[in-house]
């Protein structure tokens, strides 16, 4: 572990990951209650969109060498929710199989990472 990990921003980049960690289980608990356009669309794949979002920021927080922070949260976050995917939710919880969800799952840990990279980005031209 870097000394730099634990810098003067390392309590708000943590911060900052629980915030959208919590945001994806949010979505993912209201989808049931959407039923605007879509709404099969939504209550298929949304929940594994948003949570694949915020297993990637839970994984961020795992402490790891900066320099390869990001790809080793894609790649846990990934392989957890194909996992659950695959095993049908490591036979603990009920999962209805269907192949976009593999797709849904990867776009949405995609987002997250994609996110991830341009607040930092961002973060370093303020």
């Amino acid at each position: 572990m870097e000394k730099s990990e634990f810098g003067p921003g390392y309590l708000r980049v943590r911060f900052r990951n629980t915030l959208f960690t919590l945001l994806g289980v949010v979505v993912l608990l209201l989808k049931r209650n959407y039923t605007g356009a879509g709404r099969d669309f939504v209550q298929s794949y949304a929940g594994n969109f948003f949570v694949s979002f915020a297993v990637y920021f839970l994984m961020a927080n795992i402490p790891t060498p900066p320099r390869f922070r990001r790809v080793l949260s894609a790649a846990l976050a990934l392989a957890t929710v194909e996992l659950f995917e695959a095993t049908n939710g490591f036979g603990v919880m009920s999962n209805t199989y269907d192949p976009g969800d593999f797709l849904a799952n990867a776009l949405g840990v995609a987002l997250a990472l994609s996110v991830d990279v341009l607040i930092n980005r961002k973060r370093k031209t303020t």
